[in-house]
């Protein structure tokens, strides 16, 4: 799309947490992409939200942008326990939606919210914003192409700390607010990008508990054993208890080499000798502060996002390549509760 071509209208609904990076994003894109609307419950977050975009209004009723005609694109930062009714009526009105993460509680819902989306014609974006680092755009085209030869065995390790502060706003790690502990809430992120790097293991098994650390509902420590069709297998380590957070780390062992993606870096080591290194190795959202990193990966997805409206396509980033990773974490809860192995497959 060039920049000399309309101005897509969106509007901003749930003015939180996850705002920051989703501002920074949008005032940088400002040539392309205009806020018509922030839609919040409290007046106090959604003015705070306008004074960063002028020009938007501000309101507390989604119907103000459900009968905006000029708005043909919405991004949903709301908890995910509202993600279902907000998205299906956004998309019986026609907009697109770009939606911050999870898509829902559980894989369920979640298929009823992409069915809703196809169903009425409009593009569904996942904020999933891990894939779009360039790290992880190398990691994905390396596996792919072969290079590395056939996968061994691999893990994915998220060692993160939440201090129990975090977890005392209310409905915060509650099944009935988030749908989950750590792998839905934060892990999410990492899980997606392994599957979308490494693929679907054909078999799991898990173990999840809640440690002494949290007061909470939901899941703060979980450890898998994942198993692909070839015989490789893979661990699965996350928690939010281990102080005071470290890089979030994918490693991919295979006949030729192996890769590693840790905090935003690639290294990658051959049997033949050679090294490559990709991206910059930082620390992610792992620590005390969730929202410690740039908005760059944020604007990307963006950026795909207007021009997959323009362009009448997918988003990179689509609603139904998510499914995967909301499939495996309640596969993964299911294995804790019940103590069996289960069958997974694509």
């Amino acid at each position: 799309m060039s920049h000399g071509a309309k101005k897509q209208r969106i509007a901003l609904i749930g003015a939180g947490m996850a705002v920051a990076p989703h501002l920074a994003s949008l005032q940088e894109l400002a040539a392309r992409v205009e806020v018509a609307w922030i839609v919040g419950r409290t007046p106090e977050r959604i003015g705070a939200a306008g004074r960063q975009l002028p020009g938007a209004k501000t309101t507390t009723r989604l119907d103000d942008v459900l009968a905006d005609t000029s708005v043909t694109a919405a991004f949903v930062l709301t908890p995910p326990n509202t993600h279902l009714d907000i998205v299906s009526r956004l998309a019986a009105a026609g907009k697109h939606v770009l939606l911050e993460k999870p898509i829902e509680l559980d894989s369920r819902r979640a298929e009823q919210l992409v069915a809703a989306c196809r169903a009425a014609g409009v593009r569904l974006g996942m904020m999933l914003q891990h894939r779009m680092r360039p790290a992880s755009i190398a990691m994905k085209q390396l596996v792919a192409s072969g290079a590395l030869g056939e996968m061994t065995c691999a893990s994915v390790d998220m060692r993160w700390w939440r201090a129990q502060s975090y977890y005392d706003q209310p409905g915060r790690g509650t099944r009935a607010r988030d749908g989950g502990g750590v792998l839905l809430t934060q892990g999410i992120h990492t899980l997606d990008n392994f599957l979308h790097i490494v693929g679907a293991p054909s078999d799991l098994v898990a173990f999840a508990n809640t440690s002494a650390i949290h007061r909470m509902e939901c899941e703060d420590v979980v450890a898998a054993a994942l198993r692909y069709a070839n015989g490789a297998t893979a661990t699965l380590n996350a928690t939010v208890a281990a102080y005071p957070g470290f890089a979030e780390r994918i490693d991919y062992c295979a006949t030729l080499g192996t890769a590693t993606l840790a905090g935003g870096q690639l290294d990658v080591h051959y049997l033949d000798g050679r090294n490559d290194r990709v991206g910059v190795a930082q620390m992610l959202g792992g620590g005390a502060d969730p929202m410690a990193f740039t908005h760059h990966a944020h604007m990307a997805v963006i950026a795909d996002f207007l021009d997959a409206i323009a362009s009448d396509r997918e988003p990179a980033i689509s609603g139904a390549s998510v499914l995967t990773v909301q499939r495996l974490i309640d596969a993964l809860l299911e294995s804790a509760a019940t103590r069996q192995v289960l069958s997974f497959g694509p």
